[in-house]
């Protein structure tokens, strides 16, 4: 017989104003389950990042049936599980592990498809030829799988450490084929930028404890989308210069959801509905999540 009851939490730094909780107990409510989401912030715990095997473990004892994992966390914690779903795999992060019935710890990442869903509802005409992604991190690697298996012909990786973005533009090139990826410096933003399809931001800059534009503003153009990966706030610096600016905008509310959406299938094999956790985050953070605007 199907489960009506679950135990999942979430591994990470900082993670106390996370949505997570609140985003997988009201659609578990819908649906007639008893769900409880709980934190572990190993700042709270006053613990290392490298103590994840130790609180994925713990969490397994004690009868979760998931866990989702965030930064910094989402490298570290592939070691210490019993296998890899190849999308986590090629990515080398993950973000979501099921406990098995058998016990076995599974390590998935929700954040490529969450993005991809995201884009393909809020851009779905979006043209894709050129596109240029500032941040290589845990984030970016994920996004930059998701832009090119959406079908983007090239995407010039950009990051203030030079050595991630090479790493990550070699990394996408024997995961999708020589050519489909190149790294540059930031010194290459504004002549990127001028002839680019669209801009994809995964860094944390626009996040309330990192406020700011990650780009000059007169590099926006209409002739360019962007789309966030910030969600707290929905409403970036970026989002609302780019939309001031002309652009076609994507806010961060959409990924956040949808690999929220992906990672409750994952923990209950019951189908959430998208639309109705979209209207929970518009509510939770006050804004239109997922939405061109």
């Amino acid at each position: 017989m199907a489960k009506d009851s679950y135990l999942v939490g979430l591994i990470g730094a900082g993670i106390g104003p996370s949505l997570s909780p609140a985003l997988h107990e009201r659609e578990a409510g819908r649906q007639g389950l008893r769900y409880l989401y709980r934190l572990i912030d190993i700042d709270a715990l006053g613990v290392a990042p490298e103590a994840v095997g130790e609180l994925v473990r713990a969490a397994r004892d004690l009868g979760f049936d998931g866990l989702n994992i965030t930064h910094p966390c989402k490298q570290l914690v592939i070691e210490h599980l019993d296998a890899l779903a190849p999308q986590a795999e090629a990515l080398g992060a993950v973000n979501t592990v099921v406990f098995e019935a058998d016990g076995r710890a599974v390590g998935h990442n929700t954040d490529v498809t969450g993005f991809a869903a995201s884009f393909a509802r809020g851009l779905p005409d979006a043209p894709l030829e050129s596109v240029v992604q500032l941040g290589a991190g845990g984030a970016g690697a994920a996004v930059a799988h998701a832009t090119l298996t959406l079908g983007a012909g090239q995407v010039t990786v950009v990051d203030a450490l030079a050595d991630r973005a090479v790493e990550l533009a070699g990394s996408l090139n024997r995961y999708f084929g020589a050519g489909r990826a190149v790294a540059a410096g930031l010194d290459r933003l504004p002549k990127l930028l001028a002839g680019a399809d669209g801009l994809v931001h995964a860094t944390p800059t626009g996040m309330a404890a990192h406020p700011g534009l990650p780009v000059p503003a007169e590099l926006l153009h209409p002739g360019l989308w962007v789309a966030e990966v910030v969600y707290r706030p929905l409403e970036t610096e970026l989002v609302r210069t780019a939309r001031a600016s002309g652009c076609a905008v994507l806010d961060g509310g959409g990924m956040a959801v949808f690999q929220a959406v992906d990672a409750f299938r994952l923990f209950t094999g019951r189908e959430p509905d998208s639309a109705r956790m979209l209207a929970d985050i518009a509510e939770l953070a006050g804004s239109s999540a997922g939405q061109v605007v």
